[in-house]
């Protein structure tokens, strides 16, 4: 197998917009315990992201493009995979780094609390996926460490009165690849079932997904009054800034948004990774006719900024990987096209260092 890498040769961002991302990150996951903040969206929250939660979502995605006037916001990923390469190799990392300490497998551990003694990696026909051998890896650190680790699909797992059972193994807890992120799908109905008696814990959870994650919390950030009541007014300045103007599509002047369509990115609000996403300037009028006004996120264009790899021009965003506040990793991704995808060749990860 090769690696999917783009370049081995580490890209460097300025620390200012480092600083930026991670106080963003860290600023909006402050959000999940605001008292405001969870008064205001808690009666609209789906019945199984209202389960409590003690944990911080393993490896939560920070994604953003760089741009002159700072970094954007693209979208917060709920599961973020690409930490593992291929070729029993991890991304490299920044070494000795305050806001990194020790080494990227003791930060991943470090994430799996260790009364999960028993651990599911679950995804959907999970064999299937392009992520598969990266969560095999998962399951190896986690065996290495002394933890039994199965990587498996729904339908493997057998619920009881004691809850979640693979061959015989009482399940503790789910790393969840899937990204059904609500559990709603009839493949996930015992999974869901487990999780809302209490009697096995998924993480990343719906919770997280609900509050930080999912698409229209970007509309409500920009609700006038909403983050008002929850954050100083430096840090409504700096969520504001970093994301960019987010809407409904039920919300906007429609033959206005048409006409600045140019201006505008059109996302799925169930949807994620880019699948789904149309840049305005490249929709036609019979495509934008039929997007659904309830389930379209409207976005201000923010273009990618861009970096020569094996002679090419390519474009680059960057990912950070968080478990509440401390950051487990980093990522860039390089590639070519309308939204990020690695079909083009010479795409993939490229590591990152941040400049002194």
């Amino acid at each position: 197998m090769t690696t999917s890498l783009a370049t081995e040769t580490p890209v460097t961002i300025s620390a200012r917009n480092f600083e930026i991302m991670l106080d963003f990150s860290r600023t909006v996951f402050s959000l999940k315990d605001n008292p405001a903040y969870l008064a205001a969206l808690e009666t609209s929250l789906p019945h199984a992201a209202r389960v409590p939660t003690r944990w911080p979502s393993v490896l939560m995605g920070f994604d953003f493009h760089l741009t002159p006037a700072g970094p954007r916001l693209i979208e917060i990923n709920n599961n973020a995979g690409g930490l593992y390469i291929g070729d029993d190799r991890w991304l490299p990392q920044m070494e000795s780094h305050p806001d990194m300490p020790g080494d990227l497998g003791e930060r991943i551990l470090a994430m799996f609390p260790s009364d999960w003694s028993t651990i599911a990696i679950m995804d959907e026909d999970v064999t299937r996926q392009f992520m598969y051998p990266e969560m095999c890896a998962y399951a190896d650190l986690l065996r290495a460490s002394g933890r039994q680790a199965f990587v498996l699909s729904p339908e493997d797992l057998v619920r009881d009165h004691e809850g979640l059972h693979y061959r015989g193994e009482r399940i503790d807890a789910i790393y969840n690849r899937h990204t059904d992120f609500y559990l709603e799908g009839a493949d996930l109905a015992e999974v869901r079932a487990a999780y809302q008696e209490g009697k096995v814990i998924i993480n990343p959870h719906p919770r997280s997904y609900a509050l930080i994650g999912d698409k229209t919390r970007m509309v409500d950030w920009w609700r006038e009054g909403l983050l008002e009541s929850c954050l100083d007014a430096g840090q409504v300045a700096l969520i504001r800034t970093v994301t960019p103007s987010t809407h409904r599509l039920s919300e906007m002047d429609r033959e206005r948004v048409w006409s600045d369509r140019k201006d505008w990115v059109f996302k799925p609000a169930a949807r994620h990774g880019g699948k789904g996403v149309v840049i305005g300037k490249g929709i036609s009028r019979v495509r934008f006719d039929t997007l659904d006004p309830e389930e379209t996120i409207v976005q201000q264009l923010v273009p990618a900024s861009e970096i020569e790899v094996g002679g090419q021009v390519m474009k680059l965003d960057i990912r950070l990987y968080m478990h509440g506040t401390r950051l487990i990793g980093m990522a860039g991704r390089a590639w070519r096209g309308q939204v990020t995808n690695f079909r083009e060749p010479g795409s993939g990860w490229v590591s990152l260092t941040v400049e002194h």
